[in-house]
């Protein structure tokens, strides 16, 4: 790891902003942890092979780099659902890690997962469930929302034990509920406890 004080990774990717506001409840609780949370974003995927995006956009969160999730202490990963699954440009994004893949960078670092959907049976856990995978072939540890966090049992809308999630409506324009954004913020808790604590941990190494 590069000569850095540790963060955890807040990386998603939004079409309507609201997945973008549940990655910031889940930075919220990372910085509650006291630990620092690195907020990025991946581009999104031209229709043309050729063309390519800036790499740092007009507006918003920077781009996330190699170095940003080789570096990172923590993961926490957003998406939102396209038809059951994670968006393009972040899958496309994953599908360009495998030299951190083949180096093990990310092995043994916890991560988490987060998502929003336009209707409440929209796909949400099929796409949190999704986005394990990669995390696991790199060698991740996945850290879920336990059921000791009262909103999960309370919420109306979004909310899952494998990760935050929000239902925004099929206009995009419901606002997130304070269920939703409690269990974002203990989400990035856990995981920034969780990283602190596996960052000390002996690996036999």
């Amino acid at each position: 790891m590069s000569q850095t004080d540790p963060y955890v990774l807040v990386l998603y990717y939004s079409n309507y902003g609201t997945t973008k506001t549940l990655a910031y409840a889940i930075a919220q609780g990372i910085e509650d942890a006291g630990m620092t949370a690195r907020i990025r974003t991946v581009p999104t995927v031209a229709p043309e092979t050729t063309s390519s995006k800036p790499a740092i956009p007009d507006e918003g969160d920077l781009y996330c780099t190699m170095d940003d999730l080789k570096d990172c202490s923590g993961l926490a990963l957003g998406s939102p659902t396209h038809f059951g699954n994670m968006a393009a440009p972040m899958k496309y994004f994953w599908d360009n890690t495998v030299t951190l893949w083949l180096a093990g960078n990310l092995q043994n670092k916890p991560a988490s997962v987060f998502t929003a959907t336009g209707s409440m049976h929209g796909g949400q856990e099929t796409t949190l469930l999704t986005m394990m995978l990669p995390l696991m072939h790199h060698g991740m540890v996945i850290v879920g929302v336990p059921y000791a966090e009262p909103a999960l049992n309370r919420t109306h809308r979004g909310g899952t034990p494998y990760g935050a999630s929000h239902v925004s409506g099929a206009s995009h324009d419901q606002p997130i509920s304070t269920d939703e954004r409690d269990l974002g913020i203990a989400q990035g808790r856990r995981l920034a406890i969780t990283a602190a604590a596996l960052a000390k941990a002996d690996w036999g190494r």
